[in-house]
């Protein structure tokens, strides 16, 4: 699942921190994050700090452990339509290519 539609015009570290984060609502560490998200440390510092200021992620500590999780906003109701697909990937499909 992906964030919703309205919040991936940010940045691509942004928006890929979002959707790692809508597919793990319990919320992950910064660890589990930035193995998820396949950025690296100071890219994952600067996009949870952007989302943080906008609200939206939210933390918890829990176990001595801190959580980052999405804001409700964020998760979609229903899963949105994954196929993403151009025009030319639509054609590609089609013809078998």
């Amino acid at each position: 699942m992906k964030a919703k539609r309205a919040f991936r015009d940010r940045n691509p570290t942004e928006v890929a921190v979002l959707d790692a984060l809508v597919e793990h609502p319990d919320g992950m560490t910064v660890f589990e994050l930035r193995t998820h998200a396949d950025i690296g440390i100071d890219a994952l510092e600067d996009a949870l700090a952007a989302l943080k200021e906008d609200d939206l992620i939210e933390t918890e500590t829990e176990s001595g452990r801190l959580h980052i999780l999405p804001d409700d906003r964020v998760v979609p109701d229903e899963p949105e339509n994954e196929t993403d697909e151009s025009f030319f990937d639509s054609v590609r499909e089609r013809l078998g290519l």
